[in-house]
């Protein structure tokens, strides 16, 4: 089992803890975390692109000329797609883009992703998160005395809404529960801030 130290909001080392095989030190599979940021990605796109086609594009209802006898080609519409201002063909219309993965796969890729923190070193592991009162230059103090000046995603066992009001102002941090840890958050942000009870919980949560 990886050991790392812990740490208070001071930026001192307190002690240590163990973290479980199973979630922080498994076998990175790469393909897995592609294909669930990618799904992620998908499912945040809003899809409301949209063009008209042939039957909702004002005017048209009249034959733009007799069928034969003319020397050109014969058009029933001038909406029809080969006129300027025609309606599009196949063109966008509003879809959703998200799809889901198996519970097996989104579960591999979290397990990669959190075991790639932990071999980087880019994990610090806190004793509590806990701020008496909204203080966004306390929640600066504290980061600065832990090392972190580079976009830092924070992890508690569940979210204290002292502690995101003391961050939301802080470019490049985010905050979230352990139950809402994500593939794509984990590899976005260099560093990942975690609590004795967030491990606890996302052992908790994911070993599964």
């Amino acid at each position: 089992m990886p050991k790392v130290p812990v740490y208070n909001l001071n930026g001192a080392a307190i002690g240590e803890i163990e973290l479980s095989d199973t979630i922080w030190n498994a076998p990175v599979h790469q393909a897995a975390m592609y294909d669930v940021v990618q799904s992620l990605l998908a499912s945040k796109r809003s899809g409301t692109h949209k063009v008209k086609g042939r039957s909702e594009v004002r005017g048209g209802g009249r034959k733009p000329w007799k069928q034969k006898g003319t020397g050109r080609a014969r058009q029933g519409s001038i909406r029809s797609p080969q006129w300027v201002g025609g309606g599009v063909v196949h063109g966008p219309t509003p879809r959703s883009y998200a799809y889901q993965l198996p519970k097996k796969i989104r579960r591999l890729a979290l397990r990669s992703a959190l075991t790639t923190k932990v071999q980087a070193g880019t994990i610090i592991v806190l004793d509590e998160l806990a701020v008496s009162n909204i203080k966004t230059k306390h929640m600066q103090s504290a980061l600065a005395a832990l090392g972190v000046s580079s976009k830092a995603l924070l992890v508690d066992a569940s979210k204290s809404q002292n502690v995101y009001l003391s961050l939301r102002n802080i470019p490049g941090t985010s905050y979230c529960a352990a139950d809402g840890l994500n593939v794509y958050d984990i590899l976005k942000y260099d560093r990942l801030i975690i609590t004795k009870a967030g491990v606890a919980r996302v052992e908790e949560v994911f070993a599964k």
